[in-house]
């Protein structure tokens, strides 16, 4: 590919990009379980090692860390669970709190504007008839959607399996792909891949523990209501990278709403959010995953909105890791080095116009706050 003209090259990756964005639109059924497996197999890799260092059947080995995985989850639907159970029970002070609001939003409404209370009712109902429309429609395609997460979730813990009873036969059809003095390379890419993934998706489960014990724990001992509900939600929706946390932020706001007729709880909870938050960005987080690997702002966000609208939720979850993977393989490839350098955050210390060592693949010193990266021509 090297002895190409550069257009033709240049040609030649972007339509590749092309393909495989149209590839994971049409086959993201099949290939989000996949993936999600093998992130998965990354994680409970040290387990299956362990095991098998201790002599287990290698079936008992692979069998183990998936029952594990699955009494995990098992416990973590419980508790959410039990958590909407005891927000169900308190529908009749939810309804009236909501009522409450309604008339003060309804009074706030009358003495600025025109807008009467029968009009206020009108609208509010033909706008209900247009949500329970909508909501018809939705539901007629709702049991495609369940039928698919049970397909899902039924599929990855086969996915698991095979991938570890074969990940032999797996790594030997990746070092066939390159030549022999190529190899090294490879092994390397291949350690900090698995170190990347593991670190990330271990972290996100310690993230998730903290941040429901924080959040829900601070709220509970202020009085808060359903505060360890808003814990766990906020926990589990701030996996998604910077839309979640948003999303979360309005459920916290409209679970306080529906549990209170004041406006000081709302102001504590996005108080106590914000907190929390801060703490979790700037000092838990970097120092639970501890990457090396930095992706940067513009093509973390742009990654979690492409992901989101080929694979919904689980394609905005799987975006940063894919990203990292990739960023991983690029940088240790001469011919789509570019493409490192374009998802990773190593801002040059000068401009490149200005400056021509710094259009070279050579390394380059990077501004402050940005890790060195080592580069070859």
């Amino acid at each position: 590919m090297k002895d190409m003209p550069l257009t033709v090259r240049r040609s030649i990756e972007l339509l590749g990009i092309a393909l495989l964005g149209a590839l994971l639109v049409i086959g993201n059924d099949i290939i989000m379980p996949v993936i999600m497996a093998f992130f998965i197999t990354i994680v409970l890799l040290p387990v299956y090692r362990f095991l098998i260092r201790k002599k287990f059947p290698e079936i008992a080995a692979i069998i183990l860390p998936i029952l594990l995985l699955a009494i995990l989850l098992g416990l973590i639907v419980w508790f959410f669970s039990a958590q909407i159970g005891i927000l169900v029970n308190d529908f009749p002070d939810i309804k009236k709190n909501v009522s409450s609001h309604l008339n003060s939003i309804s009074a706030w409404i009358n003495s600025i504007s025109d807008f009467s209370t029968k009009e206020q009712v009108k609208f509010i109902n033909d706008k209900s008839n247009d949500l329970l429309g909508m909501a018809g429609k939705a539901a007629s395609g709702a049991a495609v959607t369940l039928s698919s997460v049970f397909v899902f979730m039924g599929l990855l813990p086969i996915y698991i399996y095979l991938m570890l009873f074969y990940k032999d036969i797996l790594l030997r059809f990746v070092f066939m792909w390159f030549k022999t003095d190529h190899h090294p390379r490879v092994k390397e890419a291949i350690f900090e891949t698995e170190a990347i993934i593991k670190n990330y998706l271990v972290g996100l489960l310690i993230q998730v523990s903290y941040m429901t014990i924080l959040l829900g724990g601070i709220l509970l001992l202020i009085g808060i209501k359903h505060a360890l509900l808003i814990g766990v939600i906020f926990a589990i929706l701030n996996l998604i990278p910077y839309v979640g946390a948003l999303i979360g932020n309005i459920i916290g706001v409209m679970l306080t709403l529906t549990s209170s007729t004041e406006l000081w709880p709302v102001i504590t909870v996005l108080g106590v959010i914000a907190a929390v938050q801060f703490l979790d960005n700037n000092i838990l987080m970097p120092r639970i995953v501890g990457s090396k690997v930095k992706i940067n702002a513009l093509f973390a966000i742009l990654g979690v909105i492409i992901g989101g609208s080929i694979a919904g939720v689980s394609g905005m979850f799987l975006a940063l890791p894919i990203i990292a993977v990739l960023k991983v393989i690029f940088d240790r490839t001469d011919t789509f080095r570019q493409w490192g350098v374009l998802l990773g955050d190593e801002r040059p210390e000068k401009s490149p116009l200005t400056f021509a060592s710094f259009r070279k693949r050579s390394a380059v010193t990077v501004k402050a706050g940005t890790s060195k990266t080592k580069e070859k021509d």
